[in-house]
């Protein structure tokens, strides 16, 4: 049977449990990262692409402040399984009001965590934005506007994003203010597709004091406060 392409968060505070669950996994062939903290989950899924979470049931319940917070925001933004070990066994688990999960280990993997795209979560909250905006992109000037705009990047509405590649380096323009945004294609949206609005994604380069400043006066936030996290 098919495993998942990417790594499966495992976490759960109690050592023995954590390997426990651990073992269980690495029977089925997957790949496993296991986390001691739901911080250190949320610190780990920034990086790259995950697959799933399979998650200490007890340790969600014991969970308080922001480690709580981040349970419910890994578990909302990945296929989860909520489960408790009892001796050798691995039992689903299942909570008044979390979304449905499948009943077994096997069908968590091999149909939920299969059929879903891989994620690597995101780490800015987005903010509903418009800005005009003038992209510079091979010899081109092109105008458009923000979607949204985050610590990390901004979704720009393009007509004709299908221009663009995955990669591209691009700078973008804020008229408004006067500075310009080093960035790189990291989403594509092409035109009549799903009822979305059409254009691109783009990953902030770095940025000096100047576009920080600006950013930080459009959508109010402070870069080490404004995390994507589902409640406050």
């Amino acid at each position: 049977m098919p495993i998942p392409p990417h790594p499966i968060l495992v976490v759960s505070y109690v050592d023995e449990t954590r390997e426990a669950l651990t073992a269980f996994l690495d029977k089925t062939g997957a790949v496993t990262v296991p986390c001691a903290s739901f911080c250190e989950a949320e610190n780990t899924a920034l990086k790259g692409l995950y697959s799933g979470m399979l998650v200490d049931l007890p340790s969600i319940i014991k969970s308080k402040g922001e480690e709580k917070v981040v349970a419910y925001t890994l578990a909302g933004f990945f296929p989860t399984l909520r489960v408790r070990t009892v001796g050798f066994i691995l039992v689903p688990m299942a909570t008044p009001g979390a979304a449905k999960q499948e009943k077994s280990l096997d069908d968590f993997l091999h149909k939920t965590c299969c059929a879903s795209p891989p994620k690597r979560l995101r780490e800015f909250r987005r903010h509903p934005v418009c800005l005009s905006t003038l992209i510079t992109y091979d010899g081109l000037e092109l105008r458009g506007f923000t979607l949204n705009v985050s610590w990390g990047g901004a979704f720009i509405v393009d007509l004709q994003a299908e221009q663009f590649s995955i990669g591209d380096q691009v700078s973008i323009l804020i008229p408004e203010f006067g500075c310009h945004i080093p960035a790189d294609v990291c989403r594509i949206k092409p035109w009549g597709v799903l009822r979305h609005p059409p254009g691109i994604g783009l990953r902030f380069g770095d940025l000096d004091e100047t576009v920080t400043a600006v950013i930080a006066g459009i959508i109010g936030t402070r870069r080490e406060s404004d995390r994507d996290r589902l409640t406050a």
